[in-house]
């Protein structure tokens, strides 16, 4: 008989959590990253006031929600700096390979592209 009731027990729990992880709560969109400068702003910004959630003794139910809404913007944030380091390593691989071929004109002309870019995350 205990062993029915255990495995009742089990049954119930695995089904509380998976309605519990079915019924997640409403989703955000975040603000916009449009711009690496949009990006690297709100990240900036963000990671501030998640860092100050973060440090805290325990949080509250209020502040849980917040750290839920405030994930989008990084969500945001973090896709838009992936996509343009990813175009920015095309380019400096361009200076790279310009500067193999002593290419002076494209090592210029790239590598200024590059540090532009480059310029937006860490000036």
């Amino acid at each position: 008989m205990r062993l029915k009731t255990f495995v009742c027990t089990v049954l119930l729990s695995l089904s509380t959590a998976a309605m519990a992880h079915s019924d997640r709560p409403d989703h955000f969109e975040g603000l916009p990253a449009n711009t690496l400068t949009e990006a690297v702003q709100n990240f900036s910004v963000y990671n501030a006031k998640l860092a100050e959630l973060v440090a805290l003794g325990s949080l509250t139910p209020t502040q849980l929600h917040e750290v839920h809404q405030m994930t989008y913007t990084l969500e945001n944030a973090l896709e838009k700096m992936q996509a343009e380091l990813a175009i920015l390593a095309e380019v400096l691989e361009e200076v790279h390979v310009a500067s193999e071929y002593s290419d002076a004109a494209k090592v210029k002309a790239r590598g200024q592209v590059y540090l532009d870019t480059a310029r937006k995350l860490v000036p």
